[in-house]
């Protein structure tokens, strides 16, 4: 393996993770001017079993670090749609559309930015330990002003900063598949069964992104998954299996803190909605930027607030999927409720997308309230 050469003196910001989390922290972090190291014990790009939707949101929340995607990457799609057997309803994003990309054409695109931005980039390095004073690997110690853990849902410096406490944990487990077909359809479909979801986001022009999540591994078996949905099934008859097959745990959780001293959390380091949301990437980006915000003004108080009101929407919609996951009469209700009057889930994506007013948003409620109340 070759040697890891540690920068000599002092760096401002240490990120330890270098997935799309510790990237974008560390991008917005040298756009304040400031000095960044990034180190990860993996080497790129780095992949992860996620659904690869980036909804507009998400996609302005990027362009906002000033990273872009590359001219006709991905694939398209206008919005959601909800599928339990025949019963279907869609709804378009109220403005512009999504695009499904690859995770790994998004980790290059991310790891171009930073290197431009003057970014050290430490790849198969192993951080060991953290002190007030800088971060320790295993050839040496970096010394750092600030120290960033964005090393994911099981974050070693959460646990060496004592920020651990969650109010919130629960978790599920996911398994994703790339197949080799051509998207027939311009939505992120969401199908349900009674035990798992499975989330389908067209990537390509001949490709699609399958990831399906329940409660264990047993619910989230993809043959399992495509018995329980023939109409699933039957789109993916004769279509090529294009990629390993990948599992992950998804968590939804909420810390007490997220900094402590010197050292922030960011991405799913810092909590985390589950996947069913599709808002990780999206609250990372804007963590990134309330971070560099933060150091800037050597407040990291400043972020913690700005961090819990990011998660306050992705955390109640994340609740409520869940529920309707769990949930197969209320379920049922819902989607009753939504085909009745169609406009309804059109607000409904819109709250989910972050694309509605809160006088809006409390309309709505209102109104799904008494859809339920109604039958």
């Amino acid at each position: 393996m070759e040697r890891v050469v540690i920068p000599t003196g002092v760096v401002d910001v240490f990120v330890v993770g270098g997935g799309p989390a510790g990237l974008a922290a560390a991008i917005a972090a040298s756009h304040k001017g400031l000095s960044v190291v990034v180190a990860d014990g993996a080497e790129p790009p780095i992949d992860k079993a996620c659904g690869e939707g980036l909804m507009p949101e998400t996609q302005t929340a990027l362009r906002d670090l000033g990273v872009e995607l590359p001219a006709g990457a991905g694939y398209r799609f206008r919005g959601l749609q909800f599928i339990e057997g025949y019963a279907q309803v869609a709804a378009d994003f109220p403005k512009g559309w999504g695009i499904g990309v690859r995770r790994t054409l998004l980790h290059e695109v991310l790891i171009q930015d930073a290197e431009k931005c003057g970014v050290k980039l430490l790849w198969k390095a192993q951080v060991t330990g953290i002190a007030r004073e800088g971060v320790r690997l295993s050839t040496g110690t970096m010394r750092a002003r600030w120290i960033i853990g964005a090393d994911g849902s099981n974050s070693r410096v959460r646990r060496w900063s004592e920020l651990g406490a969650a109010l919130h944990f629960s978790q599920r487990v996911a398994s994703r598949r790339h197949y080799r077909v051509r998207p027939w359809s311009e939505f992120v479909e969401i199908y349900w069964s009674d035990r798992a979801q499975a989330y389908v986001t067209p990537i390509s022009s001949d490709e699609v992104c399958i990831v399906v999540t329940g409660e264990t591994a047993e619910d989230a078996n993809f043959e399992r998954m495509l018995q329980a949905l023939p109409e699933l099934h039957e789109r993916l008859i004769g279509a090529e299996l294009c990629s390993r097959e990948r599992g992950a745990i998804t968590v939804m959780q909420s810390l007490a803190r997220v900094y402590r001293g010197n050292v922030a959390l960011v991405g799913d380091a810092s909590g985390g909605v589950d996947a069913i949301t599709g808002e990780g990437l999206r609250l990372a980006f804007r963590q990134a930027v309330a971070l560099a915000d933060a150091m800037e003004l050597g407040n990291l108080r400043k972020y913690e607030r700005v961090h819990r009101k990011l998660a306050r929407r992705p955390m109640w919609m994340g609740k409520l999927m869940l529920e309707l996951g769990r949930n197969s009469e209320m379920r049922a209700r819902a989607l009753r409720a939504m085909r009745r009057n169609p406009r309804l889930f059109d607000r409904v994506l819109a709250i989910h997308v972050g694309q509605a007013t809160p006088g809006a948003s409390v309309l709505t409620g209102a109104q799904l309230g008494w859809q339920f109340l109604a039958g």
